[in-house]
């Protein structure tokens, strides 16, 4: 089954920016979509991004959009996210997760934690 690896999160202040990876490895012929989520405390798991995984149009949150940037390396097998101008409301565990169709997302990563400080 594919399997998902998120790195590269941290601590960062207010108007810094990070750049979130996530791994992917096995069968990845079968991936259709990637997207990026993330969860707040108390509050539920978001969407935040997605990326064909063959070619297309991103899509993007409202609340992400001109700041973040999904991008994907198919010969490293690697989405990338690149986060600027980041806010305290920015603060979440981010998860990528792999959809092998458009209705769903079948396979998620173990996240990784963004903290904006202000």
């Amino acid at each position: 089954q594919v399997q998902l690896v998120e790195s590269g999160g941290g601590l960062v202040q207010a108007g810094g920016s990070l750049r979130l990876s996530c791994a992917v490895s096995e069968r990845t012929f079968t991936i259709y979509r990637v997207g990026w989520f993330r969860q707040a405390p108390g509050k539920e798991r978001e969407f935040v991004a997605r990326i064909p995984w063959s070619g297309g149009s991103t899509s993007y949150a409202d609340s992400v959009k001109g700041r973040f940037t999904i991008s994907r390396d198919n010969v490293k097998n690697t989405v990338y996210l690149q986060m600027n101008s980041l806010k305290p409301e920015d603060t979440a565990v981010y998860y990528c997760a792999a959809g092998l169709t458009m209705s769903t997302y079948h396979y998620w990563g173990q996240g990784t934690q963004v903290t904006v400080s202000s």
